[in-house]
């Protein structure tokens, strides 16, 4: 049907009909602009990531038995809609400006791939979208207990929790549950363990029918005000009131537990798989030992000289119990007023060292723009600006007045008392208390010093922070969860102490 010339002439047609027109062709420049930037090509020409798509290649989402390639926008979009849009601008702003402002080579990218940083930029419903069926024939039995736990647990428990290198291959997803030897192994320069209680000196303590040894620091006993004043910079309420404290002098690891000690444990202890409650374990003749973990538990980075990682409250203590059998002294986790006053060595302030926690935190907004100062706090902890976001091996941190290391940051530390946010108000009318103990029941247990994952403030001496069981077993599909292996925490470990009773 041929339109009239006296249709054609009239202003509103006209304008309507270029109004369609140019509808159209935004149209079709929309589809072919979403078309080229959702190609890979596109998406690595802004991506500052110098190993994004070797990594992609070399991952099961590319060379796989199946044939089918996994491309960039399919896990790091959300599949169609609105969203898609809103993300990909997100996203692509985002890619751009570091492309344009950052340093690739002052990027550390394996900070970047964590699961921390992984879940701001993929998304469940991409990865359901071609992984439909989630019982397929070739599933294990432990895939298939994950999967259903992950049906129950939706919104709180995410595909990439378990899937993080899927997409980008990374020798941390080698899974490594071997214990082997670590060839030379450090020697200590200290004394080994006098027999007499009386001669309260740092010794190095071996542990029989190996070549693994650890070193105790003599630690004099004295009286402290445990807590923080209200006038302390980024205080917790918790911190208080300040009290006075008496303690006795003991022994305590100079550093936190490390690889090597516990894995002498787990060879001589460690039992095949089988989930156990706690009061089953509590019930079994002798020391108990952990069950295989389902993954790295050093996530890759290393054992040797580096803390000991991902194990429970309840692993730590029976730590303890077989250290103590082995050695035939009594060996424990501190009370959180020993390692409060072990921490301070001596000194009442935010920290052991001079320094105020407003210059060192990432918490002000000024130091995030012109930069923390890390010119003292560096020399004695790893932490959130320092660490790479990883453990790092013992020896490397300048000692506190006591002469322990890593007091501050590297990895948070197990106490052996039961964490109540009133702990300290419930002593405020008892005067000087002397040797201080916690609760006498509770769900959570103390934990102490930051990690290498904290900022700066959490580093304080005062500073207070407790276990979070259920958060940290999350994606534990076990049923019992697991009481050996914590399966999403990765920055807690331990060290041990010796009461000094003297002959």
């Amino acid at each position: 049907m041929a339109l009239s010339p006296r249709l054609l002439k009239r202003p509103g047609f006209r304008r309507v009909l270029s109004g369609m027109v140019i509808g159209c062709l935004l149209c079709l420049a929309g589809s072919w602009s979403l078309k080229i930037t959702a190609s890979d090509r596109f998406c690595s020409s802004c991506h500052s990531h110098p190993h994004v798509t070797d990594t992609w290649k070399q991952s099961t989402h590319y060379k796989n038995r199946s044939g089918v390639i996994v491309h960039c926008v399919q896990c790091h979009l959300p599949p169609g809609g609105v969203r898609y849009l809103t993300e990909k601008a997100r996203l692509g702003v985002r890619d751009l400006w570091g492309e344009l402002f950052k340093d690739p080579a002052a990027i550390d990218w394996e900070l970047k791939s964590t699961l921390a940083h992984a879940v701001t930029y993929t998304y469940d419903a991409s990865c359901t979208a071609c992984h439909a069926e989630l019982f397929s024939d070739s599933l294990s039995v432990k895939g298939t207990d994950a999967h259903v736990y992950y049906y129950h647990k939706k919104g709180e428990v995410r595909c990439i929790n378990c899937h993080l290198h899927v997409g980008h291959y990374s020798t941390l997803a080698e899974v490594d549950v071997s214990i082997e030897e670590e060839t030379a192994p450090p020697v200590s320069t200290l004394p080994p363990r006098p027999e007499s209680t009386r001669l309260f000196i740092d010794y190095a303590e071996a542990i029989p029918g190996s070549d693994v040894v650890f070193e105790m620091v003599a630690v004099p006993g004295g009286r402290f005000r445990m807590g923080s004043p209200p006038s302390e910079q980024y205080r917790g309420d918790d911190e208080g009131p300040m009290h006075e404290v008496t303690i006795d002098s003991f022994w305590m690891g100079r550093t936190e537990v490390t690889w090597r000690e516990w894995e002498r444990f787990y060879r001589e202890t460690g039992v095949p798989f089988k989930a156990i409650t706690a009061a089953e374990a509590a019930e079994l003749d002798g020391v108990t030992g952990p069950t295989p973990p389902y993954g790295s538990p050093d996530q890759g980075w290393g054992r040797g000289s580096r803390p000991a990682i991902t194990m429970t409250h309840h692993a730590a203590e029976q730590y303890c119990a077989w250290l103590s059998r082995k050695t035939g002294v009594s060996y424990r986790l501190p009370s959180e007023a020993e390692w409060e006053y072990a921490a301070r060595g001596g000194a009442s302030g935010p920290y052991f060292f001079p320094g105020n926690p407003a210059d060192f935190t990432q918490r002000r907004w000024i130091n995030r723009v012109i930069g923390a100062d890390t010119a003292v706090i560096q020399r004695y902890a790893w932490y959130d600006m320092t660490s790479g976001g990883r453990t790092h091996p013992s020896g490397e941190k300048r000692l506190n007045p006591f002469g322990l290391e890593n007091m501050y940051g590297n990895v948070k530390e197990f106490c052996r008392d039961w964490y109540a946010a009133d702990a300290y108000s419930r002593r405020l009318e008892q005067g000087t208390l002397r040797n201080p103990a916690g609760p006498p029941s509770g769900r959570e247990h103390v934990i102490r010093g930051g990690s290498y994952l904290s900022d700066a403030a959490d580093l304080r001496s005062a500073a207070r922070d407790h276990t979070r069981k259920e958060a940290w077993l999350l994606t534990d599909p076990q049923m019992p969860k697991s009481v050996w292996w914590y399966s999403d925490c990765f920055d807690v470990g331990f060290r041990v102490v010796r009461a000094n009773h003297p002959e």
